[in-house]
């Protein structure tokens, strides 16, 4: 019944939107989701905080909702129907004043292929055989950024982890304000996972990636790592070097929560004082990453320059067990 409701949705000649959750944001659930697009013209989100999303070349390049209230609404805004594979409607990360928690759009209906605990896969690929038989994903191609050059920005470093990343990488992505061009600069990278927050807990990329190198020992690890939410999970280095995990580990130091700054602007307290302002600032003195992972026992490097980062990230890559790199960056926020 719902294959045969959504089907009827997907040939309305009415804006369709596809969002993928659990189960559906590895191979064979993108491949499925892309011929459906390509065949019907609906459009395709993964959620915002996917636990595992295959990503780069040979696979379809899927956009991810924002995290914003903001981002989603101008992503949905023309979208009547948002048809829901292994996710749930969309809502606010947090409840803002004067800003919608619920982001469906007004008119849009809702409807669910496949709910959690589900084939969602599997129904994806048997929708697509309904309303796309003969239609082929479409897939990214193999294509990297060139290195950075000069002065570290939130903008530039990406590049880097996009023009050395090797195939069968593991992200574990906590990057934060930092990461937002990190889809864009890996898009056509060598295929790759990357692990994401779902549940909104800080410090979560450091245990994530030691998890990951525990689980993968084959594949290269590589956390990318917020300073302020380093501090949460930092003794995670020592089981790194401990259990001679291979995890490069770059942390974008920005020298402050930038996350709580932003949000803290969200709610209306853009008035704040000094004293809220200092709580939200990790200067004073300013960690020194280097000596705290070279303290767990994990050579410890740091990036100022494009140039630097692209060498050193190369060189860790190339050596076995685990490494750090503090990256230097400015604040977004």
């Amino acid at each position: 019944m719902r294959i045969d409701e959504i089907a009827a949705v997907l040939r309305s000649g009415e804006p369709v939107a596809l969002l993928l959750g659990h189960g559906t944001t590895r191979a064979a659930g993108l491949r499925a989701a892309s011929r459906i697009s390509a065949a019907t013209g609906a459009k395709l989100f993964v959620e915002t905080f996917p636990a595992r999303f295959e990503r780069g070349a040979g696979l379809p390049a899927v956009e991810r909702l924002g995290y914003l209230a903001e981002q989603v609404q101008w992503q949905l805004s023309e979208v009547r129907h948002l048809v829901l594979v292994g996710a749930k409607s969309p809502v606010s990360f947090f409840a803002y004043p004067g800003k919608p928690s619920e982001l469906v759009p007004e008119g849009c209906r809702t409807h669910v292929l496949a709910v959690l605990g589900e084939d969602t896969a599997g129904a994806l690929e048997h929708l697509a055989d309904v309303v796309a038989a003969d239609a082929a994903p479409v897939l990214a191609d193999p294509a990297r950024p060139g290195p950075p050059t000069g002065d570290l920005t939130p903008q530039n470093w990406v590049e880097a982890i996009g023009a050395l990343l090797p195939e069968g990488a593991i992200i574990a992505d906590e990057s934060n304000t930092s990461g937002l061009l990190l889809p864009t600069a890996t898009a056509g990278a060598p295929r790759h996972d990357v692990l994401t927050l779902t549940g909104g807990a800080i410090g979560y990329g450091l245990p994530t990636a030691v998890g990951a190198a525990v689980a993968c020992p084959d594949r290269p690890v590589v956390c990318l790592q917020a300073d302020g939410s380093a501090m949460y999970t930092i003794s995670a280095l020592w089981t790194m070097a401990r259990e001679g995990l291979d995890v490069t580990t770059v942390v974008l130091s920005n020298r402050s929560y930038a996350i709580l700054r932003l949000e803290l602007s969200r709610v209306g307290a853009e008035a704040a004082g000094p004293k809220a302002a200092d709580l939200l600032d990790i200067g004073r003195p300013d960690l020194d990453f280097v000596s705290l992972a070279q303290g767990m026992g994990v050579p410890g490097s740091r990036a100022r320059t494009g140039e630097e980062l692209a060498e050193q990230f190369g060189r860790a890559l190339a050596e076995p067990g685990p490494h750090l790199i503090e990256a230097v960056v400015p604040s977004l926020f």
